[in-house]
Order: structure tokens, then C-alpha cells, then sequence
């Protein structure tokens, strides 16, 4: 039994107590993890106390309320955010602070439980909690040891994560019991964030599937000569209508004849697929994406600018890494699953390339993918 050094921040007594009663018998099972899991819980009352069991032992998991005497649990997240960006924080918050859970899942909490909550609602939300830990987990063994995952893991995963987080269960308790009102206009946020929710899931899903195909398909059964200019345009067409809401003009450059590669046409549309509408998701508005395509001796140049927002050196050294996203004022409303660069890279790999990336903050980014014909 594998067990989750849990931390409950929050200055109600019965809050704190309730929730040990909960969890102290709880544990969560699912078929493609070895083994069940349990939970340790600690409690204090303030934000001070908080930050300083973080200090001092191993903590995994921290339910944190935000109205705390003394410092805030904005505070205290901001903290764990700085120094123990491993452990995952879950906000306890009252439905009349619905817009603080949301800004603050933005500023890296994993989600937020609404206050009263029930037993089955917070148990339904450690599932999910421990999915993500178990998720995380082995991706950090595959760095550590070099292993593959299991087809099975992923496709079980895949399937698991289909089903909507708690966080949308939370709206829709909210719309249930009518707690903003009897007018369907009031929910309108409420609405839309839960689809926003469901938007990542299903992107998630697409970037789990398409790294389980990368993994685990033939690549040389799948070869064939592909006009990569061909594909580029059918890219920026299927990524066009996102670029008009956001304003963004796609350019591609001319090229001279066509662009043949031997290769597998799913793998050259991942890559464009990515690069495009990434060039488009982090762009600015009445912003630009330029695509042009060199051919030379023996490779294949993809390259795509945009005139978005850029990054440091800091998040480019760690752009390609599973789950890692670029965290900032302006990325916090951007959705995504984190996987997608890095699928691009573990691509680029397979065909003994090379991809590189340009970038100034404030001022855009270039991503250079070069291929050998």
C-alpha cells in the first residue's frame, strides 16, 4: 500500500477534522497502478504553521483555504510554487469564492473543492488527484531509468481521463442547486470554464494517444514520399478558424518545387500541428505566424515564427520536457496538456533531426525543425 503524505491547511476546526474522517479509512484503487493508495493526513490552522510543515517534512498533497488567519493561502501556495513545486495543491473555497479558486488553479493550484463539500465530493477529487500523481510519476521514472511505458498504462490512462475532472463536477453542483441564482445568464462563467476544462481533457486524450503511437508503432512500416509543403498548408487550414478569433494572420512562404521527404505523414502533421497552433495559442492579438519551408542538399527545414509573447532561458531549456508548461501573467488563461513540444521532440528523434528555438521575451518565438530527406 502506497501511501500520500496529506496536509489540510484551513482555520475551521471542523473542517480540518472532517476531512481526516474521511480519508483516514479512504484509499483509491485502479487497475493499471500496482498497487492501492493510502493517505497520511496532517492538520494546522494557519498559513504560518503550513509553510512550515512544508519546510520540515515530506509532504505530497496540501488542501489549502485561502481565508487563513494571518498570511493568506495565496501566500502559502506562492511559496510551495517557489520551493516545493512537486507537491500538487487542491484549494478548499467557498462557492462565493468560485473566481478566487479559478485564479488561483491558474497560479498553480491543481484544482479546488467548494466549501460545504461532501465526502463523496472530496473523495471523487483525491482520485483525481492520484491519477495525476500516478501519471506524474511515471513519467519521472521513464527520465530516471530509461523505461518504456506500458501500451496498456497509457490506453487504460487515456480512457480513465475521459471522464470529466471534479472541478467540472463542482460547476455543475453549483448549476444544480441553483447557489448563483434561478438566471441562466449568471452561470455563463461557470459554463464556459467548464467547457474550458473539458477542452484541455480532450487535448490531454489527443497527446496521450498520439505519444502512445510514437512509443509503440514501426516507424519504417509507415514510410512514404510526403510533400511536406502539402501538409503545411492543410495545417494552417485546420488551425485557421482558432487564428481568426484570435486575430492572427498565417503566412506561409512561397516554395521553390516540392518539398519530398520519406517519412510518415501522421508524424510531419504532428509536428506542424503542434508548431502552428502553438505560434497561434501564444500569440498576441493582431499577431502573425510566418511558415516557411528550405530545402538544402540532404535536409528539410521547418521553420515557424510568431510574434507572440517569448520566453526566458530558463523555460527553454525545459521546453521540451513532458508536462512542462511555461507559467507566467500571460500563459495562465492558455489550456494545454504540456505533452505537445515534447512529443515533437521525441518525433524529431526518431529521424535522427534536429529541432531548435529562437525566442526573446515580449517579441516571439522561432521553432526550427530540421530533417534529413
Amino acid at each position: 500500500m502506497k501511501i500520500f503524505n496529506v496536509l489540510v491547511v484551513d482555520d475551521e476546526p471542523g473542517i480540518r477534522s472532517g476531512i481526516v474522517r474521511i480519508l483516514k479509512n479512504f484509499s483509491v484503487s485502479y487497475p493499471f497502478m500496482d498497487e492501492d493508495v493510502s493517505f497520511k493526513i496532517t492538520d494546522v490552522g494557519t498559513g504560518e504553521e503550513g509553510i512550515e510543515k512544508v519546510k520540515n517534512t515530506n509532504v505530497d498533497i496540501v488542501l489549502l483555504d485561502n481565508k487563513l488567519p494571518g498570511i493568506k493561502g495565496t501566500e502559502v501556495l506562492k511559496y510551495i510554487n517557489q520551493n516545493n513545486p512537486d507537491i500538487l495543491v487542491m484549494m478548499i473555497t467557498s462557492y462565493a469564492s468560485l473566481e478566487l479558486a479559478v485564479e488561483t488553479t491558474a497560479q498553480g493550484a491543481f484544482d479546488f473543492i467548494p466549501k460545504p463539500f461532501t465526502p463523496q465530493e472530496l473523495k471523487s477529487s483525491m482520485e483525481v488527484i492520484v491519477k495525476h500523481l500516478f501519471l506524474k510519476g511515471m513519467t519521472n521514472k521513464m527520465k530516471q531509468e530509461g523505461k518504456e511505458i506500458r501500451f496498456q498504462f497509457l490506453s487504460v490512462l487515456s480512457h480513465e481521463l475521459k471522464a470529466p475532472l471534479n472541478a467540472i463536477e463542482g460547476y455543475l453542483r453549483i448549476m444544480e442547486e441553483k447557489q448563483v441564482g434561478d438566471n441562466i445568464d449568471d452561470y455563463e462563467q461557470i459554463i464556459n470554464r467548464s467547457l474550458k476544462r473539458i477542452e484541455g481533457m480532450r487535448s490531454l486524450i489527443m497527446d496521450l494517444l498520439d505519444l502512445t503511437k510514437i512509443e509503440f508503432e514501426k516507424k519504417s512500416d509507415k514510410f512514404e514520399v510526403v510533400n511536406i509543403k502539402e501538409i503545411a498548408i492543410l495545417a494552417i487550414e485546420t488551425i485557421n478558424p482558432y487564428a481568426i478569433q484570435k486575430d492572427v494572420n498565417i503566412n506561409i512562404a512561397k516554395c521553390e518545387g516540392d518539398m519530398l521527404i520519406s517519412a510518415d505523414p501522421s508524424d510531419i502533421e504532428i509536428i506542424l500541428n503542434n508548431l502552428v497552433s502553438n505560434a497561434v495559442k501564444y500569440n498576441k492579438n493582431n499577431g502573425s505566424v510566418d511558415v516557411k519551408i528550405e530545402s538544402g542538399n540532404d535536409m528539410i527545414k521547418i521553420l515557424v515564427s510568431d510574434t507572440g509573447i517569448g520566453m526566458n532561458n530558463e523555460s527553454k531549456e525545459k521546453l521540451f520536457e513532458e508536462f512542462y508548461r511555461v507559467k507566467n501573467n500571460k500563459t495562465k488563461n492558455i489550456s494545454g496538456s504540456g505533452l505537445g513540444l515534447s512529443i515533437v521532440k521525441r518525433i524529431v528523434d526518431l529521424y535522427n533531426g534536429k529541432i531548435e528555438v529562437n525566442s526573446k521575451l515580449n517579441e516571439g518565438s522561432t521553432f526550427i525543425v530540421s530533417l534529413p530527406k
